[in-house]
Formats: C-alpha cells, structure tokens, sequence
C-alpha cells in the first residue's frame, strides 16, 4: 500500500499541519513507506508538507515519487486572501499552473519538487495528465526523463493518468518502469484490464492503481457521492448500490472489498490510497487486512458486476 498525499496539498479543505505530520506519522508506524505526491497538489504544499513529515527518515528506507507536467509560477494578480479551490485546493492562490512538457520544463519542474521536498532525487518521476500533450511527452519528456534515470537523479520512470490508452501506449513504445493508473482498475470499473494491465504484465511492468474508491463513491454510495470529482451519474451510482448490496450480503464493508480487488492481477504492485489524517490511515490499513471471502467474488460475478474473466484476489 501507497499513501497518496494530495489531501495534504488541503484538497476540497483545509488540513492543519500538525494533522498532515500525523497521518504520514500513522502511515509509516502501520509499514507504509511508499509516498507520492505532486506540485499540482495545493500548490507545492503537499509536497512540502510531506518533506517535512519525512526528513529525519533515512532516505534509503521509504519511497518517494512526484510528478512532471505543471510548472507552478507566481501570479502576479494572485494574494494570500485568494483560494485555488476551483482547481480542487483550499490554499492561497499564489501560483499559476503552466503546462510545461518540454525538456526544459521538465528539469525545472524536478528542481522545484527537489527543494519543496527536501530531498536530492526522488525514486519516481510521473509523467502527470499528458492527455493533451501525448507527442511531445513522448518526443521531449520522455528522453529527458530517462537521461536523469541514467544520471541517478531519478530512479524510475513512470506515466500517472486518469485513463488506460495513453498509458498502455507509453508501455509500448518506451522502456518506463510503472503506470498510476488512477479510477480505472477499481470494483466498479475495469477498463484497464483490457489492454494496459495485459501487456504490463507481459513486460514486466509494475501498475500502482489509483482512486479505487472512485472519487468517495465505493465507500458511501448514496444520491449525491461523487464520482471523477463530480456527482455520480444515476447509472453509475445504481451500480455501486448493487456493489454494495453484494458486498453487505457477505459482512464485507465495500471499501474493504474496493481496497482488495485490484490485487488480484499479476501486474498490480501497489494500491495508492489518500487520507486527511491518522483516523484515515488507520481505517484504510484495517480494511486491507480484513479477511474476505470467495464467495463474495463468486456473487459479483454471478450478478454481472464482474466479468467472469475478471481476475480476483484469493480468498483469505
């Protein structure tokens, strides 16, 4: 398990900071030592926050990844009484985001990350939301990104994106080392699985998948939860409702379930899960342990909320 640490860039609200060293403090006494964060995330906050909360760790004993693609520079019609929230952040709205995928901006971004982090290189370095900018990830980033692997700046390269065509795309025509893949490998939805987490597999590629809780909507699935970050569609929310249904029938809560599925491919290394603060982690490390049965799995087949081709974790 991850700890993903946007929350702690105070997304949709604010996170004191002695909550953020808290919740990277429980993260790492429940053996959580991989953490990834991103400049997007509050403005460089989450990542300042996070090194910070990681400095008197010895460095060789965690893992660390950031992300390239938005440069953060001062904006000059910006204030300390300004929010971000209309990029998903309760933080003062100082900075700009420029999409910046050129190999410049790429080498600046990482300097950047380095300093806010605290740290003098980072173990993964994601490619983050190229959707528009998938030639010249590929023509500038990418042999940019693989030179600093070369030098030991970075130690792996990666893709972290919302969607599987790009990124599986990415594993073709490139030699990086792992996917984010985020939404798209989760209970209520497996598009990854029909091309990306295959060839993953057969090449040796690590997937860490992302929002298996689908924006909040597979922990509490009710009218209003969201989805993607906006109210969930009727049709997907009915279908969460039967997930959970399922899942109840069982003594299983359905984050618990949601949290357990995508380990059941071959190429699923990790699962990245965020929190806002200790009670969180906590939760989230007790719901990953909790037995589950096989039985469950044969009724989310059964129902048709699972291909019968959909590989599922063992019973335990």
């Amino acid at each position: 398990m991850a700890l993903g640490c946007a929350a702690l860039g105070n997304l949709c609200q604010p996170v004191a900071d002695e909550t953020a060293r808290a919740t990277v403090d429980a993260a790492w006494d429940a053996g959580i030592r991989t953490f990834d964060t991103a400049p997007h995330y509050g403005l460089g906050l989450s990542e300042r926050r996070l090194g910070a909360a990681l400095r008197d760790r010895p460095r060789d004993t965690y893992t660390l990844s950031t992300k390239v693609g938005r440069l953060l520079v001062p904006d000059p019609e910006g204030d300390d009484n300004g929010d971000d929230l209309a990029h998903g952040f309760a933080v003062p709205a100082t900075h700009r985001r420029i999409w910046d995928f050129s190999a410049d901006g790429v080498l600046r971004s990482l300097e950047a990350s380095l300093e806010r982090l605290g740290v003098d290189r980072v173990d993964v370095a994601l490619l983050h939301d190229p959707d528009a900018h998938a030639e010249q990830a590929l023509r500038e980033v990418y042999p940019a990104l693989e030179r600093l692997r070369a030098e030991g700046v970075i130690g792996a390269i990666g893709i972290g994106m919302n969607q599987s065509a790009l990124p599986a795309r990415f594993g073709r025509e490139t030699d990086i080392d792992v996917v984010l893949l985020a939404g798209r490998y989760t209970l209520l939805e497996q598009n990854g699985l029909t091309e990306l987490l295959p060839e993953a597999a057969a090449r040796g590629r690590s997937v860490i998948v992302g929002g298996v809780f689908n924006s909040g909507l597979l922990t509490a699935p009710r009218p209003g939860a969201t989805y993607d970050y906006a109210p969930a569609p009727q049709p997907v929310l009915d279908r969460a409702l039967r997930l959970l249904a399922v899942a109840e029938r069982h003594g299983v809560p359905l984050r618990a379930a949601a949290l357990r599925f995508p380990f059941g491919h071959p190429a699923v290394a990790s699962v990245l899960t965020g929190a806002r603060s200790p009670q969180e982690v906590h939760d989230t490390v007790e719901q990953l342990r909790r037995p589950l049965p096989r039985a469950l799995w044969d009724e989310l087949r059964a129902a048709g909320l699972l291909n019968p081709n959909t590989p599922v974790p063992p019973s335990s």
